[in-house]
């Protein structure tokens, strides 16, 4: 007797566990891929346009970044947080060429699903798109072009560059050079033999923005500049030959950490108890003195009562300064910075020639200037609303990144699509040599690049399919720079036009990009787990 259609399913999941399968997962992950790239792809280039985010709040973000963007979109779907992902490693590794690395990657998902839908194995595609990467880095290697501290001009090309398209545009040669001249005060050269390279700290340029004057009024700084005044208008309003105290502890009187209560019975008893408070915050001031420091940046509270010891001594003093900063000053001025006051020496002591508080707009701000040896600069960026200078800094953050990445490669490329459509061409000769499904997948991933170009011209208004056409053709011809000018709509050398790149952004964008869709096409089943359940009576989670 057969009992097989009688048998109960067998569930192995809980209830409410979501399981998507075999073609359908691999659809429904490309999809979410793909949305997150049609999200940020109309930001890229000159012509790109800008999103406005408003989070629940009400904050608005007006922004053209692509990590910007997909980080304050709050994205949920787990394969569309994959591409996330890809945008802040790039923002991480190069600084810039997020948009680029997250519309790669949709794009050679968008293709391998046409793959798929041929009756082509995912493992297949994802091998093909691998040897495709491998050979794209090879090519990318071989055609860029070497660049130096000393080449200023092309430098100064590649931070325009990056700033294109973005808010800081109407200003981008006065701000170029103020990167350039920031880069250089910062740039390390380590010669490895007959080899040097540079090494930059991109930390060590910081950019403070400011609301008010004009985009022109930005202003580089050697030194510091902090966000915060001095305590009390009877502190030095300079101080020459500064002598740097950094503090992590709060110069007050903490409270206890259990509640208590105090009575006091008699008036003399509430004398004797502000005496004793008095004689605390004067014995802190006193260890802070005796360590000779005239300037005090603390990461803590400084108690009114202590504020006026110091101020008395003739000591500059600011309280609660960001982590960030503190760490910034460190590096600057050699001051190490102290937990414990009664371990505060001469030798936790930083330098700088001058500390001064000055009215930048309608605020009062704490240059730190003519640090001994220090390799930190600040750039000031000047807008007229908080949401032009906030979207003025992201851009300068860009440039600053692409050209710390040309120096640290020492190679650079051309950009306007010229790379892309130049990669493309080779890979597609690589291609022919290959049997096998593998050539098709090698293929797609050739087309796949081609949609930087087509997205710089469909931003701008022209036809794609035209400047495509006429891009493959000059690249046929032999013209490795052929990129598309966004503002006439024809082809043009992108390297005589001084569209320049740093290597790092496309080798960066490829690598992330494929690997991230290799991982996606390989997912065969999604399980998604419904909530937790409630933890039992009488237990305690913990």
């Amino acid at each position: 007797m057969n009992n097989q259609g009688n048998m109960q399913p067998i569930f192995i999941l809980p209830q409410d566990t979501k399981r998507t399968v075999g073609r359908e997962a691999q659809r429904m992950n490309i999809a979410a891929a793909k949305l997150v790239a049609e999200t940020v792809r109309t930001t890229l280039g000159p012509k790109g346009m800008d999103k406005m985010i408003v989070d629940g709040n009400g904050e608005v973000t007006v922004t053209n970044d692509g990590v910007t963007i997909l980080q304050e979109m709050n994205i949920e779907h787990p394969s569309a947080k994959m591409i996330v992902e890809i945008a802040k490693t790039q923002e991480h590794e190069v600084g810039d060429g997020t948009t680029t690395a997250v519309v790669i990657a949709g794009e050679l998902l968008k293709n391998a699903e046409a793959l798929i839908d041929r009756d082509i194995h995912p493992t297949i595609i994802a091998r093909g798109y691998q040897l495709a990467a491998e050979q794209a880095q090879a090519i990318l290697a071989s055609i860029a072009k070497p660049i130096t501290l000393k080449d200023k001009d092309e430098l100064r090309l590649i931070a325009m560059t990056a700033m294109t398209g973005k808010g800081a545009e109407t200003a981008k040669e006065q701000l170029s050079g103020l990167i350039i001249k920031a880069v250089e005060a910062v740039a390390e050269e380590r010669k490895d033999g007959k080899h040097t390279t540079v090494k930059i700290d991109r930390s060590s340029v910081s950019i403070e923005k400011k609301v008010g004057s004009r985009v022109e009024d930005s202003e580089l700084i050697h030194g510091l500049l902090i966000d915060k005044e001095k305590l009390s208008t009877s502190m030095p309003q300079r101080v020459d030959s500064a002598r740097i105290a950094l503090l992590d502890i709060a110069i007050e009187i903490k409270n206890t950490e259990i509640d208590a209560k105090i009575s006091i019975t008699e008036p003399r008893h509430l004398q004797q108890f502000l005496d004793m408070e008095e004689q605390m915050l004067r014995k802190m001031a006193e260890r802070i003195i005796q360590s000779g420091a005239n300037v005090v940046f603390c990461q803590k509270g400084i108690d009114d009562l202590a504020t006026h010891f110091l101020a008395k001594h003739g000591i500059f003093a600011c309280r609660r300064v960001k982590r960030s900063d503190m760490e910034r000053i460190e590096k600057a001025t050699g001051a190490k910075i102290v937990s414990n006051l009664d371990d505060l020496g001469q030798k936790d002591l930083g330098k700088a020639g001058i500390v001064e508080e000055m009215r930048v707009g309608d605020e009062l701000m704490t240059f730190i200037r003519d640090c001994p040896d220090a390799k930190v600069v600040t750039i000031l960026v000047r807008g007229s609303t908080e949401h032009v200078v906030a979207e003025i800094k992201r851009a300068m953050e860009d440039a600053i990144g692409d050209v710390a990445a040309s120096l640290s490669v020492g190679k650079i490329v051309a950009g306007a699509g010229s790379i892309e459509v130049e990669l493309a061409k080779h890979l597609h000769i690589y291609a022919n040599g290959l049997s096998g499904r593998e050539q098709l997948a090698v293929r797609s991933f050739a087309d796949a690049l081609e949609v930087i170009p087509r997205t710089l011209a469909e931003n701008a208004g022209i036809d794609p399919i035209d400047a495509i056409t006429d891009l493959k053709a000059a690249h046929d011809r032999g013209e490795t720079w052929a990129g598309i000018d966004v503002f006439s709509g024809k082809t043009m050398d992108a390297w005589k036009a001084g569209v320049l790149e740093p290597l790092k952004i496309k080798t960066q964008a490829i690598s992330s990009a494929s690997e991230v869709a290799i991982m996606i096409l390989r997912i065969d089943d999604v399980i998604a787990g419904g909530k937790n359940p409630p933890a039992p009576q009488g237990h305690q989670e913990f």
